[in-house]
């Protein structure tokens, strides 16, 4: 089906083109997207926190089924603007499945304990770089997808549809988040065509708001999804109770339309009917997106690809809706004392595997002489084959990154309890 909406700009790959095999009948984002689902690195999201641990209880939500989640809306918000805009049209519309790759891909980077852990592994890569999610993202599929040395040769669509931050670590002072990691500059050269960014898109908020249209996508299917499943799986956990609901907004400085919000909430929860209510309102975020023209300085990059044409525009009423959901799950569930001493329990674990790791193979004068193999055969290798400490650092990093929830936690148990760690257990 033509598709002038994308050229071989968008498809062009990092690594350049492969030879496609005989018969291959997908489309390069289509590949993509099929790359991401079939790894190892997808498949352990399933066991990475979203909001409660993994594992804790079969019906709440992980990093893989949020992934899902988004992916789903992502597709539904293609599919309503290609039928309803009149900046679209039958020969001219967005790939629902590049929007679904990028979906399915953008929390591939988080580590284990969710935004816990992404903050420890941050203060503990202070010296080395720092470490960021979205940044880690892009360092998976670019990088380290397929082995040490090997990414997935995504598309120059895709890398920018995962891409919500465009700051290199370094360029702003205090960067506590929201960047790329500083030797990624190469990678983001190639998504920019080679291309300096205007004055007015300076490092920080200005450059991170700088946006393909498929990331803009994604980032309205993501707050949609968690903002809405946050309160469904926080209601579900007994966290969110109506005493507690009315208490907290109580409190609050609220508008006559968050009152009426509040007290919809509560009526769905004395009815039973959270997740219906949920799934409408799913439905009423998703119509709240219209497509729009962007205008310099926002249209940089608009004479290479129409993906930097256009934006999304959202009913006001609703974004204010989606805040007033995710400030109500912030206060009741992510400040509960329950899930602080998770968090902190998540920063310990973290915090002392790294340190275990940083003696015997970061800062060390001769590393790999005389010391305990806590790391795999490739592993170790990778990392005595580094030039620096930094540079062994961010293998480290990669390691514990890539860790689930049930990994850190046993490899903890493993090196710190004495009563943990069984023949049975080390097979």
């Amino acid at each position: 089906m033509r598709n002038d909406f994308y050229g071989a700009f968008d498809q062009e790959r990092i690594e350049g083109e492969k030879p496609l095999r005989e018969g291959e009948h997908r489309s390069p984002f289509q590949i993509d997207r099929d790359r991401i689902i079939h790894t190892s690195a997808f498949r352990r999201l399933q066991n990475k926190t979203q909001v409660f641990f993994s594992g804790e209880y079969d019906f709440y939500r992980t990093r893989l089924t949020h992934s899902i989640e988004v992916a789903q809306i992502g597709r539904s918000l293609c599919d309503r603007l290609n039928r309803t805009s009149p900046l679209l049209g039958p020969e001219s519309f967005l790939d629902a499945d590049l929007v679904e790759a990028v979906c399915l891909s953008h929390d591939i980077g988080h580590p284990p304990f969710g935004h816990t852990g992404e903050r420890t592994l941050h203060r503990l890569m202070q010296p080395y770089g720092g470490f960021e999610g979205n940044a880690q993202t892009l360092r998976i599929l670019s990088t380290i997808l397929f082995g040490p040395d090997r990414g997935m040769n995504p598309t120059r669509a895709l890398m920018d549809g995962v891409l919500k931050y465009k700051t290199l670590h370094g360029e702003v002072a205090d960067q506590r988040n929201h960047f790329l990691y500083a030797d990624q500059a190469p990678l983001l050269d190639f998504v920019m065509a080679g291309r300096a960014f205007p004055e007015t898109l300076a490092p920080g908020k200005a450059r991170n708001g700088f946006r393909s249209i498929e990331c803009r996508v994604m980032d309205w299917a993501d707050d949609t999804a968690y903002s809405l499943n946050d309160i469904a799986d926080g209601i579900q956990a007994g966290f969110i109770q109506i005493d507690r609901i009315e208490r907290w907004a109580a409190g609050q400085i609220l508008t006559d339309a968050q009152n009426r919000l509040i007290t919809e909430l509560l009526e769905a929860i004395r009815r039973g009917r959270v997740e219906s209510t949920v799934g409408k309102k799913i439905g009423r975020f998703i119509g709240a997106a219209e497509l729009e023209e962007v205008s310099e300085p926002g249209a940089h990059l608009a004479d290479l690809s129409p993906r930097h044409r256009h934006r999304l525009a959202i009913d006001p009423e609703v974004e204010e809706e989606c805040d007033l959901y995710k400030r109500l799950a912030f206060d009741l569930v992510f400040r509960s004392q329950q899930l602080q001493q998770l968090d902190r329990k998540s920063d310990y674990i973290l915090t002392r595997l790294f340190e275990v790791f940083a003696e015997l193979y970061i800062v060390t004068d001769r590393p790999g002489r005389g010391h305990y193999h806590l790391l795999s055969e490739e592993e170790e290798r990778l990392v005595f084959g580094q030039p620096d400490e930094a540079s062994r650092a961010r293998v480290v990093c990669d390691v514990l990154a890539k860790m689930t929830d049930g990994i850190a936690s046993r490899t903890y148990r493993r090196l710190f309890d004495a009563d943990f760690g069984s023949i049975i257990d080390l097979v």
